[in-house]
């Protein structure tokens, strides 16, 4: 996702003074020098801004730099498989999306397996989409579009940032379980699908709340409903799809993890310190800038989701035939 320079700023600079009055007098054996925080993204987006805030957290935290570093490419998968064959010692972290759970079935031969060659550390912040319609879609509710996509069968565009990302996956699972077929319709960024869908060219696009919310309120885009299993605190007026579609529940998550074999004293400590993060007044009014739901737990409690959120898109992607590209 592509955030607002201003925003960034914002919650960059809120970050640079969290947990300084709690800095340990000094530090335990770990971290003994500078942390490197790998980001499979360029620079802007949700997972690289997350990354950033909980560095400056976390240095502040545990007297050491936690240096975020963007290696973008291929999916994502170019920064896993750097982090896949680092050093298991905690001085090389990964950031990461839901695409790590797509990718494990839209890739063929990968030279790594997410769910086991990366051990999680802490779930970040979950948040919602929206199912979004130009305005000149005649449907103002979810059952209308299922009766009017059945009605268009093949007629109706449906734009996403790329085979496999998150948005894509989305539709695909709405494709599945409302018994539609959208057409798919792959740009080389989120951004282009949107002014596509602004102007027209597309009829409806599952979308981040923070890039897409904006357009709602001034409606040159309706929102039909959110993505998530509960409704949207920023959009309590707009139901979920579950509402009409039983069991749809669809989101977008950000995490940290290492490679595996990194000792469990290290996970837990740096798990320890994410979770302290979560429940700083000031991240939490980050957190709600991204209308994102802040979900702290154990590094098992991730590792349950990455594996559950894996069996999932694993079935919508061998549905919908999707692959990288």
């Amino acid at each position: 996702m592509t955030l607002a320079r201003r925003t960034f700023l914002q919650l960059s600079a809120g970050a640079a003074a969290l947990g300084a009055a709690s800095r340990p007098a000094c530090a335990e054996s770990y971290p003994a020098r500078p942390v490197r925080i790998i980001v499979p993204y360029a620079p802007g987006g949700g997972t690289d801004l997350l990354a950033h805030l909980f560095g400056l957290w976390l240095s502040a935290r545990l007297g050491q730099q936690f240096v975020v570093i963007n290696r973008p490419g291929a999916g994502s998968n170019i920064a896993t498989d750097m982090v896949v064959k680092s050093p298991p010692d905690g001085y090389t972290l990964l950031a990461f999306d839901a695409a790590a759970a797509i990718n494990a079935t839209l890739y063929d031969n990968l030279d790594f397996v997410f769910v086991r060659d990366i051990a999680p550390i802490a779930l970040m912040v979950r948040t919602p989409m929206i199912m979004a319609v130009n305005p000149t879609v005649p449907a103002k509710t979810v059952p209308e579009f299922i009766a009017y996509a059945k009605a268009n069968p093949g007629k109706i565009n449906m734009g996403s940032g790329g085979n496999g990302t998150t948005p894509h996956v989305c539709g695909e699972l709405f494709n599945m379980m409302a018994g539609v077929k959208l057409m798919h319709v792959p740009y080389r960024g989120s951004g282009p699908a949107r002014t596509d869908l602004l102007a027209g060219n597309l009829q409806v696009m599952f979308d981040p709340v923070p890039q897409s919310i904006g357009f709602v309120k001034s409606a040159q885009l309706r929102a039909l409903a959110v993505t998530t299993a509960e409704r949207s605190d920023v959009l309590p007026e707009v139901p979920t799809i579950a509402e009409s579609v039983p069991g749809y529940a669809a989101d977008t998550w950000y995490g940290m993890g290492a490679p595996k074999d990194t000792p469990a004293a290290i996970v837990n400590k740096l798990n320890r310190e994410v979770n302290a993060g979560l429940g700083d007044p000031t991240i939490k009014a980050r957190m709600a800038e991204l209308s994102g739901t802040i979900i702290a737990g154990s590094p098992a409690d991730f590792a349950k989701l990455i594996a559950d959120e894996t069996e999932k898109w694993g079935k919508v992607v061998k549905f919908s035939g999707a692959k990288a590209g």
